[in-house]
C-alpha cells in the first residue's frame, strides 16, 4: 500500500509499466469535473472509474483484494477512510474469489485506518487487503484499475 500526495504520483511510474498512462491522463484531465462512469485507456488493462459512494461505517466496510488489479484511489468530494489488513491475514482465508470481478471479500474489521483526503491518493496491490469507502457523507472518487 502506498498513501501519497498527488504532486508526487509521478514518482510512482515505475512501479508498473502502464501507470505512465494512468498518470499522464491524470495529470493532463480537470479530475475533479470527471463525470461518473468508466473509461478505458488501454482497453480492460487500465480503466479509469469515476464513482460515487454512500455513507459507510468502518463495520459497513468489506475487506476486499484483487488478483489481477492494482488500485489506485482518489477522493475528490471529501476525507475517505481506508481499512488496512496484508491480504495474508485477511479471514476467512478460503473466502471466494469472483473471477469476472478479480475480488475477494472478507469478513471482519481491517487492522488499521488511514484517512485520505482530496489531494491524495492511495495504491493497492494484489498483497494489499484493504476495505474502501468508509466515510460519513460518501465521496465522489477516482479508481484507476491497472492490471498488475
Amino acid at each position: 500500500m502506498v498513501v501519497d500526495y498527488l504532486e508526487n504520483l509521478d514518482k510512482y511510474t515505475s512501479l508498473n509499466p502502464l501507470f505512465a498512462s494512468a498518470i499522464e491522463f491524470l495529470n493532463s484531465s480537470d479530475i475533479s469535473a470527471l463525470e461518473i462512469g468508466k473509461t478505458e485507456l488501454k482497453g480492460k488493462d487500465l480503466v479509469i472509474n469515476v464513482a460515487q459512494t454512500t455513507p459507510k461505517t468502518k463495520e459497513e466496510a468489506k475487506l476486499e483484494t484483487h488478483n489481477l488489479f492494482i488500485d489506485i484511489q482518489i477522493p475528490l468530494s471529501g476525507v475517505e477512510i481506508f481499512g488496512y489488513t496484508p491480504a495474508k491475514d485477511c479471514k476467512p482465508a478460503d473466502a471466494t474469489y469472483n473471477s469476472e470481478k478479480d475480488i475477494t471479500f472478507f469478513e471482519g474489521l481491517a487492522e488499521n485506518y488511514i484517512s485520505v483526503k482530496p489531494g491524495m491518493f492511495a495504491i493497492f496491490f494484489p498483497q494489499d487487503g484493504h476495505a474502501p469507502g468508509i466515510s460519513n457523507t460518501g465521496v465522489k472518487k477516482i479508481i484507476v484499475k491497472v492490471l498488475a
